[in-house]
């Protein structure tokens, strides 16, 4: 059976005459032999100790907006999220796993799994922990082609019920209503105008995951205006002034619910067209939630009239 070897520049091939388990790469010039179990297919795998390799050097300039759009890559930190990832059918690259973590798991469905998905990296800790965007010195971190979907390639049911955030800042409430989102049956998430790049760290993290497994994609306003008119869907806007009362509003129609950045809400755009406004009352000193909490809170109304409407 063929003994490989790979290495940061070269691969190399030889034959011999006994036959041999499938290896691991343990570093640039070593082999380890780990014969295959019945609860583990054998694996390939690289060590790498050094900070300055090319692979840790571009895993870390992911952490920053920047590296992201240079690489067209993103990271995707901790096991949840990268095992969602997977589930979304995402273009897996590498995964960085520190030795503890590695020997910890060796046997085990979840390290099949992603080996099966991409090229496995085993790390220090502290070289795990400068990749890692929470600053976890455990992994697993993931490195993957930045996931694109277009308007058009959204594929929707009868009656769908779509959320679009407008120029919404921050890359955890965006995660958070995405996570909102698939708990409560949303078809489609569409970030229209969006201040922060849609698969910054810490929304992959807010979403658990849940970014790679629901249908999401950018776009600006007028895009999204224009799609919604050519899918004849009713638009509710939420707004701090509107009159009617989200609980008065009919979401068992196809709809999409538009949601606002924290500080200015909705543009002028989505209230000048003919949509209809509506509002969460508000008991307290407060005139407003976070655009996190309100997204909960319309979602789970619609889902809450759609479920009722059923029986």
């Amino acid at each position: 059976m063929p003994m490989r070897l790979l290495s940061s520049t070269a691969t190399v091939s030889a034959t011999r005459t006994e036959p041999l388990a499938d290896v691991r790469i343990e570093t640039w010039c070593e082999i380890s032999r780990h014969p295959e179990t019945k609860s583990t297919a054998a694996m390939d795998y690289q060590r790498i100790t050094s900070a300055q390799n090319a692979h840790v050097k571009n895993a870390v300039r992911l952490r920053q907006r920047r590296g992201r759009e240079q690489q067209n890559r993103i990271l995707i930190d901790g096991r949840r999220e990268i095992e969602r990832a997977i589930e979304g059918r995402v273009s897996i690259e590498e995964i960085f796993l520190s030795e503890s973590f590695f020997e910890q798991h060796r046997d085990s469905p979840t390290l099949q799994r992603f080996s099966s998905a991409a090229r496995l990296l085993i790390l220090p800790e502290k070289l795990v922990g400068r990749i890692s965007y929470g600053q976890r010195d455990e992994g697993p971190v993931a490195v993957a082609a930045t996931p694109s979907k277009q308007l058009l390639q959204l594929r929707l049911p009868e009656n769908p019920l779509i959320a679009v955030l407008e120029g919404v800042e921050k890359p955890g409430n965006v995660g958070a209503v995405l996570r909102s989102a698939d708990a409560s049956g949303i078809d489609a998430v569409i970030v229209a105008d969006g201040r922060t790049d849609l698969y910054n760290p810490n929304a992959v993290r807010a979403s658990l995951g849940t970014i790679f497994t629901l249908q999401v994609c950018s776009c600006s306003d007028r895009e999204a205006v224009d799609w919604l008119a050519t899918r004849q869907l009713q638009v509710a806007v939420a707004c701090v002034d509107a009159e009617l009362s989200y609980e008065q509003y009919d979401f068992c129609r196809g709809t999409a619910i538009v949601l606002g950045s924290e500080a200015k809400g909705v543009s002028q755009m989505w209230r000048d067209n003919d949509f209809r406004d509506i509002s969460l009352p508000m008991c307290g000193a407060a005139d407003s939630l976070n655009v996190s909490a309100t997204a909960a809170v319309l979602f789970f109304e619609a889902n809450r009239q759609r479920r009722v409407a059923k029986k």
